[in-house]
């Protein structure tokens, strides 16, 4: 385990090295640049923007700006914001954004809390509506439960949000919109339902598939000849084999909702990275562009080595070699 474990976070090297090349090369090849024009609009004389280049490094060849920065991130330094002058990458990010010095209260923390109680609410709901669906194969609940996973996962999430906005925010006044005061739990609904709506589709659909394969087994015959009870074979027998596959891609799931809500949080203005990271590409801000999409590929690749370490616990046929 320790030996495979050394070998995956080896394997981030590379995977990080390539991230960061195409983020760069990405960044520098859209027209335009990060001074080219004020917060207000207006263009900045020609002598400001040679200034700003010059103390940020900008007017180096482009190779030699992506050394300087790489330098910094192996030492922890994700650069400053070119958008939100006198603050760091890492300030943005960590430092607290709202009363208390919790992690919580950071700009990150926001998003994390959100994706979590969103990854929260698609497994509670998620995989027991695709047990349901599987137990209540060709009925009307399971057509039922098909009808609203197929929606989940066809339905882009950013109209989702509108909808919701629109009936539950405008229409019945039950939620805010706009995330004003997230101390209010209200503020947190709506944003992390949408936000939840399509992985939990997506493990609603695929822990019916892999429930009604498990049902199809011997071995639950064989259990159901013993006696037991249906559902204890459903909970005990069929629910554990049927999660190996579930499993796949609950830590993809959980690193995209953590890394994927910028534009739900963009539309309800939640105080997490959402806003500055789309504010950052607008403005061309690439220390920002480069510091979020590096923090969250580090992120991602813990996620998906938690799920192959996950796999040994549930089927202890599975060796992580």
């Amino acid at each position: 385990m320790l030996a495979f474990l050394v070998r995956r976070i080896a394997l981030l090297v590379p995977v990080l090295f390539v991230i960061s090349i195409l983020t760069f090369a990405s960044g520098h090849l859209a027209p335009g640049g990060p001074f080219d024009q004020a917060g207000l609009g207006r263009e900045l004389p020609p002598s400001v923007i040679e200034n700003l280049n010059r103390e940020f490094h900008l007017d180096e060849p482009a190779w030699k700006q992506y050394v300087l920065y790489m330098a910094n991130f192996l030492h922890g330094d994700l650069g400053p914001s070119y958008q939100f002058r006198g603050q760091s990458v890492s300030a943005i990010i960590f430092a607290p954004s709202g009363p208390g010095n919790s992690f919580f209260s950071s700009r990150f923390g926001h998003s994390l809390e959100l994706g979590l109680i969103s990854f929260s609410i698609a497994c509670l709901v998620g995989i027991p509506l695709g047990i349901i669906s599987a137990v209540k194969h060709n009925t009307w609940i399971d057509y039922l439960a098909l009808l609203f996973a197929t929606a989940g996962v066809t339905i882009p999430s950013f109209v989702v949000a509108l909808f919701l906005m629109v009936v539950f925010g405008v229409d019945l006044h039950w939620f805010p919109i706009v995330t004003a005061n997230y101390a209010d739990w209200h503020a947190w609904v709506l944003p992390s339902v949408t936000l939840s709506l399509s992985l939990l589709a997506l493990l609603a659909r695929l822990t019916r598939t892999s429930m009604l394969e498990s049902l199809g087994q011997d071995y639950i015959r064989t259990a159901r000849a013993k006696g037991l009870r249906w559902r204890w074979v459903v909970l005990k027998h069929a629910l554990r084999n049927s999660l190996i596959p579930v499993t796949t891609v609950l830590g993809p799931g959980l690193a995209g909702l953590i890394t994927g809500s910028f534009i739900i949080e963009y539309m309800f203005s939640f105080p997490g990275m959402g806003q500055f990271f789309v504010q950052g590409v607008s403005a061309r801000d690439y220390s920002m562009i480069m510091g979020v999409t590096l923090f969250y590929a580090v992120v991602i690749s813990l996620a998906n080595l938690l799920v192959d370490v996950s796999y040994a616990v549930l089927d202890p046929r599975i060796k992580v070699t």
